[in-house]
């Protein structure tokens, strides 16, 4: 049986936490994941033509993420990240490589024979990668799962440019803070977090958004009228960093697979608290992922 293909598609960079760099970027972390959980998951980036770079390509390869990567001359992508107990902020830095995606017909190839795309709005910044990747999500295949996992990052984003990607969009992902940012931004005056999903899922044409609440919780709402709602287990958390990214990469990869809604949230909640003990994005997985939920009798 084959397995789906999923492409990630914006950045590529450096975290530099307070133990050192560590290779990140949303979308690699999303691909990392899905391919650990089943898919064949590729990452679309672009990095500079420096030492960065070098080492960024060699750490993808050993964590045995597949990439289409352009070289150009902007400078390596790097965020400055630190922690305040654990919770990841970012300092995130302009005018990198990242910025500067071509379209090319390599990755249009590769995105029309995709099961599945994830892109976030930090990538769609600037204006050449933004009009690239816009061209590769009209490349997609209709039936294709089309991941929008929101990651709103400092002043990146507009409700023009959100508004545009849901257009695309077939999953929104978005956690308890980007929501109540998105309720003042959309004038939507729901009475609770459930409604005001339902109206994304509405008024997009959706086929699941997913809220995440950190420590609490996480719901998933299916335009079929299906629900699932899971606790957040309470692990020793190392860093946040990459968790939610992971819960996207797993959630796709098992539904792609077949898994049922239920069956894919309780792995993407496992594989996210499995995560946040590990430090940095990529974990080296162990051979089984630890039923966390089982664990705290959920």
């Amino acid at each position: 049986m084959s397995h789906p293909t999923v492409i990630a598609l914006g950045e590529l960079l450096w975290d530099m936490l307070p133990s050192g760099k560590r290779a990140g970027g949303a979308p690699a972390n999303f691909a990392y994941h899905a391919t650990m959980n089943g898919a064949d998951g590729y990452a679309i980036s672009a990095v500079g033509e420096d030492p960065l770079g070098d080492e960024l390509i060699a750490e993808t390869r050993k964590a045995g993420i597949t990439t289409i990567i352009q070289r150009n001359a902007w400078p390596t992508g790097t965020v400055e990240v630190t922690l305040r107990q654990g919770i990841p902020e970012y300092v995130i830095r302009k005018g990198v490589a990242w910025d500067h995606l071509l379209l090319t017909r390599e990755l249009i190839d590769a995105v029309e024979k995709a099961d599945a795309l994830c892109f976030g709005s930090l990538a769609l910044r600037s204006p050449e990668t933004h009009d690239t990747i816009i061209e590769l999500l009209k490349h997609s295949r209709e039936d294709a799962m089309r991941f929008f996992d929101i990651n709103l990052r400092g002043d990146h984003y507009s409700k023009e440019l959100i508004t545009e990607l849901l257009g695309y969009a077939t999953v929104l992902k978005l956690n308890d803070a980007e929501l109540l940012l998105l309720r003042d931004m959309f004038g939507i005056t729901a009475n609770s977090n459930d409604e005001s999903c339902r109206w994304f899922l509405t008024e997009f044409d959706l086929d699941y958004v997913i809220l995440t609440a950190g420590a609490d919780f996480s719901t998933i709402i299916a335009r079929n009228g299906e629900t699932s709602t899971l606790a957040t287990p309470h692990v020793e958390v190392a860093d946040t960093v990459g968790a939610g990214d992971s819960f996207s990469g797993t959630f796709t990869a098992k539904i792609l697979a077949g898994e049922s809604l239920d069956q894919a949230h309780r792995s993407a909640v496992n594989v996210a608290a499995f995560v946040c003990t590990s430090v940095g994005a990529w974990p080296e997985y162990p051979k089984t992922i630890p039923d966390y939920l089982a664990i705290a009798g959920k």
